[in-house]
């Protein structure tokens, strides 16, 4: 698991709004060319939703299960399926500061190309400090 953190200056609703409104993440997010939802619960929220990926080198259209049971302080996806991932767990931690808003993302991803540790979880590094600085540049503004 490769795991970082980000200070926003917004409100945790502010953040959440914009963190939990995955369907519009291609809006925003560089890596993120697609997100279809296939599934929503009560609220609106995704369960199930395939994202066309861009990240470098990998490209690949993953569709992943979210777990809204710990929002909304807390949400957490898993890998259903995709053509190179073997695995993509992640969960995000939005945690209200007063003023600022810490969210941290853990990623643990896995591939079906052998690919040494070291030069995976650089990826996964790569991927996460994108995701959190392209969030703290749209909440922010």
């Amino acid at each position: 698991m490769t795991g970082s953190k980000i200070l926003i200056e917004a409100s945790a609703d502010e953040v959440r709004k914009v963190l939990f409104d995955i369907a519009n993440y291609p809006s925003w997010s560089k890596s993120i060319k697609g997100a279809n939802v296939e599934s929503s619960d009560d609220q609106g929220r995704p369960l199930r939703i395939q994202l066309t990926i861009e990240a470098g080198m990998l490209r690949d259209k993953p569709t992943l299960d979210y777990d809204w049971s710990g929002a909304p302080e807390k949400v957490s996806f898993s890998l259903v399926d995709a053509d190179l991932l073997t695995q993509m767990d992640g969960t995000y931690i939005v945690k209200s500061l007063g003023d600022e808003t810490e969210v941290t993302y853990e990623l643990t991803s896995d591939v079906s190309m052998p690919i040494p540790k070291p030069m995976l979880e650089s990826a996964e590094a790569g991927i996460i400090k994108a995701a959190l600085e392209e969030l703290k540049d749209k909440v922010e503004g």
